[in-house]
């Protein structure tokens, strides 16, 4: 079992969508956590970043010099 803290908004966000589908609060919450945890467990390293690996003439000179701050960026606009 596990106690959590949601703010007003999301609270009523999750009444009101569990009412709309028909299932209690509790089965919403854990329906929305495994689908979260299984799309986010499907990316591998390879498939998140394959069109970044291999570029040629990407026509940025700075790849090696900002490498970590570009593959964050792809990356936090993969996962969205």
């Amino acid at each position: 079992m596990m106690t959590i803290r949601l703010d007003e908004t999301l609270e009523q966000k999750i009444d009101q969508l569990s009412v709309s589908l028909g299932i209690t609060k509790s089965e919403l919450i854990r329906r929305s956590v495994d689908q979260f945890i299984s799309s986010v467990s499907k990316v591998d390293p390879w498939t998140a970043g394959k069109d970044v690996f291999g570029k040629f003439a990407s026509g940025r000179n700075d790849l090696s010099t900002n490498r970590k701050k570009i593959i964050k960026e792809v990356l936090a606009r993969k996962m969205k």
